[in-house]
């Protein structure tokens, strides 16, 4: 099982901390914030409660059942005052007391909230306590809970904690026996979801776990992308046409105008709600010199499984159900797969260059990195320290060797970008032409980089 050793870390430093705090830790679904719950919490005394959707009468009743049921004690009131009043650490140790999914109950009933406040200032707990708030819904957290709460209410929460999905190192790490090129299409497929991480099983070829595990009626991820758009947001009909319609490659909002039929101000709107739940980003070029040549931004899927459902998935959902899954692979993924992992091959280098950045590595120190986007044709890497010296890289997944002529182009690219680097960076996942060698060994600013090498 992987470890979130940097998360763990964090919560053993609330829990040192000698005050009662409040913390509130969240993250999207799948991310496997019960299972990072238990492994912090495993020789600790707790009390773990998961909200429901059900009115306050029903939520404080259930919670005061196990409440009764873990620390056997009678309560003779379902409050929460009272729930609180009876959990017990039975030695000095620290109590953590944990809400799970507290946004159920926040949402119908506020005095949870100010039951919680009390327990923090040691009126209904006498002992030492750390109080968890833990939600699996991004867009509670981030764009209600202040709003609900109010300003000073909300800065008596202590610690905001998000779980972030994992990095392509840590993907890695977790398939140990797989090249690096095989982590990259799994990290194209999937992200960094840990729960869906899980699912995908080493031992098998690429085709039978996505046959197994999206493409079967009864596969982990089969139909998940929707679930998940339809578990926090309404009118799951136009945010499947605008997700499919961005997949298909209209990425500029006129586009989506014209293809999906919406205005522009609906869309926007419903943009703004998915960029709120993690889903979709607007991408803004590098600032650079080069505006006249630049597009003025882009929407991308930014959940990377979402992207994969609707890219190849969702446009032909009937013959989803005609066809075996290893049909459907053939006829709709095979040949476009590697196309479509351009894309996750421009992150991953891109994450290996802040990591050497980090390290101190790079020929400048990494403040800002992304990519530019012109109106024809892109730089695919362009980072810059503080003082604006540049560095660019050109990241090359599906053509069988970097060439000259794919060189000339990045520098075309950077003329149109008005950007001058200092260093520049040529990443392959296939090789490089001898050429390229050549031109590498007789100018040190320019550095190859095998995919193996990430």
């Amino acid at each position: 099982m992987f470890t979130r050793e940097t998360e763990l870390h964090r919560l053993e430093e609330l829990y040192k901390h000698p005050d009662n705090e409040i913390a509130v830790v969240y993250g999207r679904m799948d991310c496997e914030k019960e299972q990072l719950l238990m492994q912090f919490t495993e020789h600790k005394k707790k009390f773990y409660y998961r909200c429901r959707q059900a009115s306050p009468d029903w939520q404080r009743m259930m919670m005061a059942k196990e409440v009764a049921s873990v620390f056997d004690v009678h309560l003779s009131q379902n409050t929460y005052d009272e729930c609180f009043n009876r959990v017990k650490s039975g030695d000095p140790s620290k109590l953590v007391i944990i809400i799970d999914e507290f946004q159920f109950a926040f949402k119908k009933d506020p005095e949870l909230w100010e039951s919680i406040l009390r327990l923090k200032n040691k009126k209904l707990y006498p002992g030492p306590v750390l109080i968890l708030l833990c939600s699996s819904s991004v867009a509670f957290v981030e764009h209600e809970l202040q709003e609900m709460l109010g300003e000073r209410a909300y800065h008596k929460i202590d610690h905001v904690m998000k779980i972030n999905d994992l990095s392509f190192l840590e993907v890695v790490r977790m398939f140990p026996s797989y090249q690096v090129s095989e982590c990259i299409k799994v990290y194209g497929i999937l992200g960094g979801v840990a729960g869906y991480l899980k699912q995908w099983y080493p031992s098998v070829s690429l085709k039978q776990n996505i046959c197994r595990i999206v493409l079967s009626p009864d596969g982990y991820l089969f139909q998940k992308a929707e679930q998940l758009i339809s578990s926090e947001l309404r009118e799951l009909s136009v945010y499947n046409t605008i997700l499919a319609a961005i997949a298909a490659g209209n990425h500029k909002l006129n586009d989506l105008y014209h293809v999906t039929g919406f205005s522009r101000a609906k869309i926007s709107v419903y943009m703004k709600n998915l960029a709120a739940f993690d889903v979709v980003e607007k991408v803004i070029p590098f600032e650079t010199g080069g505006w006249d040549n630049a597009k003025k931004g882009i929407y991308q899927i930014k959940d990377t499984y979402i992207n994969f459902w609707y890219r190849f998935v969702y446009p032909h959902l009937s013959d989803l159900y005609c066809m075996k899954p290893d049909k459907f692979y053939d006829v709709y993924i095979r040949e476009e797969l590697d196309s479509y992992l351009n894309q996750c091959f421009l992150n991953v280098c891109k994450e290996y260059l802040v990591l050497l950045g980090r390290i101190g590595k790079t020929p400048v120190p990494i403040h800002k990195i992304g990519s530019w986007i012109g109106k024809t044709g892109n730089v695919d890497i362009v980072a810059q320290d503080k003082v604006r010296n540049t560095v660019v890289g050109l990241c090359n997944w599906e053509q069988k060797e970097v060439t000259v002529e794919m060189l000339t182009q990045m520098f075309s690219n950077m003329k149109k970008a008005k950007i001058k680097a200092v260093h520049f960076y040529v990443f392959s996942a296939r090789g490089f032409s001898s050429e390229i060698k050549e031109i590498a060994k007789e100018d040190p600013r320019l550095e190859l980089v095998d995919m193996n090498e990430l």
